[in-house]
């Protein structure tokens, strides 16, 4: 018998594996859970004029060929830090926003488990937010690393009184020993849809400053750029002067707004340690995330093709699905059902409540009855640190067409 590691004995297949099982294994069914991008509006052209300019370099110095440094491309690195300084202007001459302090990983997924690994040990805690992107709750069940819940109120929004409340306790039974850093999605977030305003940013620090708890915070920005009308207006944690006493790693990608099987990631880090600690895991991860993919998406940012898809592609595609699916799913009657959600103004998911008494689980009878219906969704209860909401589902309409959403919603109602 295999004698495996603490790690090795925690490691499970992921949920996320299980729900794109049964999608595969029934072609019929209509997956409402991945959150995918429509390959309609991948960009093959845009991809295909970068690989032809980067292969003219052949006959001189073809170097996105070869191996890259740990860090990731300068050119790429620079290009990131200008778009950050393009959002957030007052960056201008913060190290943070320099191409000295960003680096490149394989998806946005790797710099969380690189913030993690190097953060926390087995049996420290997480602030995460409520609900939380799910992948990253099971990779801190992965690690032995539990994950806390931000207080919200009836609204949604962060409750001040509650999370002053969660710290005194924390600090009182001696937990707060173990508390190493706060994370939460802050733009149109997977799985609400919701951003987070200026106000509740604010507070976060706030509050940890008032108990004394200086910790490590992740700011999870994956979804920033895939506004519908306009981008949201709270600035990240880089440039809000609550949080200036905090270490604090900005984390985003390119996949979703560009190019998802290009795998690259990114983050920009305001404690210099805190960084080289990540990279140096890193270099032990795979000394470089891959350097063509780094090099297609320079190309595309240097050109502005990256701008322009997401202004011309992106951004138009996902809010007129997002609208079809929120129609669909009221002409299937689901307010009238007791179901309720608002409409993101981003993003690529609806965060639909159910009626209290439902049960929407993996196991639950609701969710085999909407599978033997041809349809799949992602059940919210894995959606919560803890003390898990059973009756939450969370929606995708970023793979589906059109016509396949409409009937998606219209099996999904036919259960509710």
């Amino acid at each position: 018998m295999i004698a495996y590691s603490e790690l090795g004995q925690r490691a499970q297949a992921p949920t996320i594996a299980r729900l794109m099982t049964l999608a595969l294994e029934n072609p019929k069914l209509l997956s409402l859970a991945a959150g995918f991008t429509d390959n309609h509006t991948l960009p093959v052209g845009l991809i295909s004029t970068a690989i032809a300019t980067l292969a003219k370099a052949r006959a001189t110095d073809p170097e996105h060929l070869q191996y890259g440094m740990n860090q990731g491309r300068i050119g790429l690195r620079r290009q990131l830090a200008q778009m950050l300084l393009a959002y957030e202007p007052v960056l201008a001459g913060n190290p943070v926003a320099t191409e000295n302090r960003f680096l490149i990983t394989n998806g946005s997924q790797q710099a969380l488990y690189l913030a993690m690994q190097v953060l926390c040990s087995p049996g420290d805690i997480v602030l995460v937010d409520r609900p939380s992107y799910f992948v990253f709750l099971e990779m801190l069940t992965g690690l032995g690393i539990e994950a806390r819940s931000l207080p919200t109120a009836a609204s949604g929004q962060l409750d001040r009184n509650g999370l002053r409340a969660l710290l005194a306790r924390m600090k009182t039974d001696g937990s707060a020993s173990r508390l190493k850093a706060v994370y939460f999605v802050s733009y149109f977030s997977n799985p609400s849809g919701r951003s987070l305003g200026l106000e509740e940013k604010n507070l976060i620090a706030e509050e940890l400053a008032t108990a004394g708890l200086f910790i490590p915070a992740i700011e999870d920005a994956a979804y920033r750029e895939l506004y519908f009308a306009e981008l949201h207006a709270a600035p990240s944690i880089l440039s809000l002067p609550a949080w200036v006493d905090f270490p604090r790693f900005y984390t985003s990608t390119l996949t979703k707004p560009f190019a998802t099987g290009l795998k690259v990631g990114y983050g920009t880090c305001t404690d210099p340690k805190w960084l080289a600690k990540m990279l140096h895991v890193k270099g032990h991860h795979d000394f470089g995330s891959a350097h063509f993919n780094q090099a297609i998406c320079e190309h595309a940012l240097v050109t502005g093709a990256f701008q322009a898809h997401l202004a011309q592609q992106l951004r138009p595609n996902y809010e007129r699905k997002m609208q079809v699916l929120n129609s669909a799913l009221e002409a299937g009657g689901l307010r009238e059902k007791g179901w309720r959600w608002e409409k993101p103004t981003g993003g690529l998911y609806l965060w639909l409540e159910g009626p209290a008494t439902l049960d929407t689980g993996l196991d639950s009878a609701f969710f085999r009855a909407c599978v033997a219906a041809g349809v799949l969704y992602v059940p919210g209860d894995l959606c919560f640190g803890d003390t898990p909401a059973r009756n939450f589902v969370r929606l995708s309409y970023g793979v589906l067409n059109e016509a396949n959403l409409v009937e998606a919603a219209r099996r999904f109602c036919s259960q509710a």
